[in-house]
């Protein structure tokens, strides 16, 4: 069976895509797997560009396709904020818990309805030394003005969505990939699996 190279060491992560991608004729293998410990600094000024980097340098090393993902929110209340700058909007080191409390913090007095946002996640997928594609998903919702729920991780705790009455963290992981930014991206993924150069390196077959 043909190997996709998950490109992330976020264990909550991995959870999620093997949930996503489950069904597809696929070895899903971690960095930890194939013994890669290259850290690709996320240096690019969006998404894509972070995506697209890490995808293509770790297909390169690994002689596998690769599959990178960058998300953030944006928050339309601070000009789109935290965007690429998700993971370190606390700082270098901060945890989730210490991110979700900055943000909070940056839109105490910012009214109920001033506080809507945006995930937005982009997947890379990426042949060894060739061509990378991007995949994108978004959700749209508001900022709670607490943390409520124990699924889920990032800024999902405070990512409220009007339609269910739920933050993103109440929902389960089969409802949630549904509906998130990430569940979107990769649905469009497992079509792109299936044709050239993708099918050829992995053996599908439609």
């Amino acid at each position: 069976m043909s190997k996709l190279l998950l490109a992330t060491n976020n264990q909550a992560k991995m959870i999620e895509y093997r949930e996503l991608l489950k069904g597809l004729p696929l070895e899903l293998v971690t960095l930890a797997d194939q013994g890669i410990t290259t850290v690709v600094d996320e240096v690019g000024g969006s998404l894509e560009e972070n995506a697209r980097l890490k995808a293509a340098i770790l297909a390169a090393e690994s002689g596998l396709v690769a599959l990178s993902d960058d998300s953030g929110l944006e928050v339309d209340a601070l000009d789109g904020e935290p965007g690429p700058l998700s993971a370190r909007y606390a700082g270098e080191g901060a945890s989730d818990a210490d991110r979700v409390k900055y943000l909070l913090s940056r839109l105490k007095d910012i009214p109920w309805s001033e506080r809507s946002a945006c995930f937005r996640c982009v997947i890379a997928l990426a042949v060894p030394g060739g061509q990378v594609e991007l995949c994108t998903g978004q959700c749209r919702g508001l900022i709670a003005c607490e943390p409520k729920g124990e699924h889920g991780f990032g800024y999902d705790p405070v990512f409220y969505l009007p339609g269910l009455d739920k933050t993103m963290a109440e929902l389960p992981l089969e409802i949630k990939n549904t509906i998130s930014h990430r569940g979107q991206a990769a649905q469009k993924v497992k079509h792109m699996l299936e044709r050239p150069p993708f099918s050829e390196y992995l053996s599908i077959s439609q």
